[in-house]
């Protein structure tokens, strides 16, 4: 379930998403199975080479990435979550969900 984002940024995501950008989307979330995490960082786009180097570039097993369409991603969660967001300078998104040095 998501928690913390509005329509707006969310049309936004899927809009670069299907254009085949890279787009990053932060929202709070629960799962029992990850009880030490609070939000997850939805990392898509409809180019699935382009968004599987992105992966290998940053040390992600492309093999994970939901191959979901119409909107493809990656779910970064915990350490590597707020370590990717610095590499790609989504301060916004750092800051907002409380992942900001």
């Amino acid at each position: 379930m998501a928690f913390g984002i509005t329509r707006k940024e969310l049309e936004r995501w899927k809009e670069k998403v299907t254009s085949g950008e890279i787009a990053f989307l932060t929202h709070y979330w629960f799962d029992p199975r990850f009880p030490t995490s609070n939000s997850v960082t939805k990392v898509g786009c409809s180019d699935l080479g382009k968004l599987s180097d992105w992966c290998v570039g940053r040390g992600l097993n492309p093999s994970y990435i939901h191959r979901r369409q119409p909107f493809p991603h990656y779910d970064l969660i915990g350490p590597k979550q707020s370590e990717i967001l610095k590499l790609e300078q989504e301060w916004e998104q750092l800051r907002k969900f409380g992942m900001a040095d």
